[in-house]
């Protein structure tokens, strides 16, 4: 339900600073073997749609859902620009270069863990998870609400 990375590279909606420090330690984001600690992110709708059309996607799985309980808002980007102006096709190089466009989608400020229906969802989170599927295209067919097996919903 957020965008994480391991090394170098661009990462256009990486989080810097004690933003990115908080979203770390809410989801457990350090190398399993190294501890390393990973980037993380926004959710980046342009990239994994770019992803979708490369592969051929034909549905979705999100996973660590329940790690953005925490947040008032929830920045989903959803476009890319450079020099002002939005990109209508992803961007060949220059990753680090690029401005997000982001769409501000209201938090659910509460434990979701023990959700184990689309009904038992606040209805800002099933918001949240709605736009991914329209903005990639692609529909979300399975989220995680926690790392149990008991805490995966199917759509």
């Amino acid at each position: 339900a957020y965008v994480t990375r391991v090394g170098e590279g661009p990462f256009p909606t990486e989080l810097h600073g004690d933003e990115g420090e908080h979203l770390r330690k809410l989801g457990g984001e350090f190398g399993a073997t190294t501890g390393r600690p990973r980037r993380c992110g926004w959710f980046d709708v342009e990239l994994l749609r770019h992803a979708a059309r490369v592969n051929g996607l034909t549905g979705l799985v999100l996973t660590k859902l329940d790690v953005l309980s925490d947040y008032e808002t929830l920045p989903l980007g959803h476009a890319y620009r450079r020099d002002g102006k939005t990109l209508d096709a992803f961007p060949a190089c220059g990753l680090d270069e690029i401005e997000v466009e982001y769409e501000n989608m209201p938090g659910w400020n509460s434990d979701i863990s023990g959700a184990r229906s689309w009904n038992d969802l606040p209805e800002n989170c099933k918001k949240y998870v709605e736009a991914i599927g329209k903005w990639t295209g692609v529909p979300v067919k399975f989220i995680s609400v926690g790392p149990g097996r008991d805490q995966t919903i199917v759509l």
